[in-house]
């Protein structure tokens, strides 16, 4: 099973910008969606983004054009660029992955990275 491991998350102001890292490890990396969660206290999880095996993206309509997915398979890491914060963007952010290559059902979790957005 993959162990997924976030960092980068901090406290920023209304308007700053912050880079998420999920560093895979515990099995090869390519060929496997990869996304990022959020959960906001009080508040169920949602999908923020997703990257397919193939290297289609993914946003949902709250963060499109703000944050960015991406990775490097050289580094078994995956990113979320986080721009134009805003106070609304404050959650817990999880790192998810697929169980099986050339799936883009994400299955597997880390165990969140905060973000809080200061207005």
């Amino acid at each position: 099973q993959v162990q997924l491991v976030e960092s980068g998350g901090g406290l920023v102001q209304t308007g700053g910008s912050l880079r998420l890292s999920c560093a895979a490890s515990g099995r090869t990396f390519s060929s496997y969606a990869m996304g990022w969660f959020r959960q906001a206290p009080g508040k169920e999880r949602e999908f923020v983004a997703r990257l397919t095996w193939n290297g289609s993206t993914y946003y949902s309509d709250s963060v499109k054009g703000r944050f960015t997915i991406s990775r490097d398979n050289a580094k078994s890491t995956v990113y979320l660029q986080m721009n134009n914060l805003k106070p609304e963007d404050t959650a817990v952010y999880y790192c998810a992955a697929a169980r099986q290559r050339f799936s883009n059902d994400l299955a597997d979790w880390g165990q969140g990275t905060q973000v809080t957005v200061s207005s």
